[in-house]
């Protein structure tokens, strides 16, 4: 599977009812394939995967799907307890996905092997990308383990340990070879993308990208902006998303609705942006669009 460039989160939008809102979905998508994503991964972390239920899981999946037309592959979240992890999976090969990103199980995660197995149940249905993030910390001889098993392709770190991290790619490469994925998936990763490349990780995943894709292109496509991006946007924009729990998706789905896309609010347990918070990241946003427009 191809991934490069700028990978896309879309988020899941829900209406006045808080149903999905499956046409400012495929809008949403639309709208930034204009921008070439390198890939789109629906309902993910940004997309509140741990809030859908599984009919809505596979409609997101679906209208993904439709709205790409193979113009770059289509990964779906899976995860949670390996039998909903596994209705996912397949729902999402129904619908015509490439692939999958996997998220930690809830809670139980259990032995070294027990993970391994369920890692090798699930990429019997599509190709998987293991997330370490939370609670999944993995040591590289277990990466190197996991890559093993057939259909796993690669690694998203959520976890930011550049250490460890480094020695996980090296093993990785040493016992796999190069083409394993690795990509960078801490929030709001272009501030920390300067500390992967260095690991020899170019690949990332953009929250930016979602609300403001201009900008993300922008920053991805290097110079003197890039710098600049990162100390007038990206800085600022990591400090307000400490000021909130769950703030790393409310500031996603805010971003959209202050552009002119009305896609909801972000569910429970998350909560929305304070107005105050609101404020502040309206004028991130136009800092960042005056910076990219110069």
């Amino acid at each position: 599977m191809n991934l490069s460039g700028v990978l896309f989160f879309p988020v899941t939008p829900f209406d006045a009812e808080g149903a999905l809102a499956e046409d400012v979905l495929a809008e949403h998508i639309g709208r930034n394939l204009e921008h070439r994503p390198g890939g789109v991964f629906v309902a993910c972390g940004t997309g509140e995967f741990s809030a859908l239920s599984q009919a809505e899981h596979t409609r997101a999946v679906e209208v993904a799907v439709k709205t790409v037309q193979g113009a770059v592959p289509v990964l779906a979240g899976a995860g949670g307890p390996l039998g909903a992890a596994l209705e996912q999976a397949r729902a999402a090969r129904a619908a015509g996905a490439d692939g999958l990103l996997l998220m930690p199980p809830y809670l139980m995660l259990g032995s070294r092997a027990g993970f391994a197995e369920y890692v090798r149940a699930i990429a019997a249905e599509l190709p998987v990308i293991v997330y370490q993030r939370g609670a999944l910390v993995l040591e590289p001889d277990a990466v190197v383990e996991l890559a093993r098993i057939p259909g796993v392709i690669g690694l998203k770190d959520g976890l930011g340990d550049i250490d460890r991290f480094q020695r996980t790619v090296l093993a990785v490469r040493r016992e796999i070879g190069p083409d394993f994925t690795f990509f960078n998936g801490l929030p709001t990763a272009e501030l920390t993308m300067p500390a992967y490349r260095g690991l020899g990780v170019e690949l990332y995943s953009s929250a930016v990208f979602a609300f403001a894709p201009e900008i993300a292109t922008a920053y991805f496509d290097g110079g003197d902006l890039s710098e600049r991006l990162l100390t007038e946007f990206y800085a600022p924009l990591v400090e307000l998303r400490g000021k909130g729990p769950g703030y790393a998706v409310a500031l996603v789905k805010a971003g959209l609705r202050l552009r002119g896309l009305d896609v909801g609010p972000v569910r429970a347990p998350l909560t929305d942006l304070t107005p105050e918070h609101l404020a502040e990241l309206d004028e991130i946003i136009k800092r960042g669009l005056a910076l990219v427009s110069e």
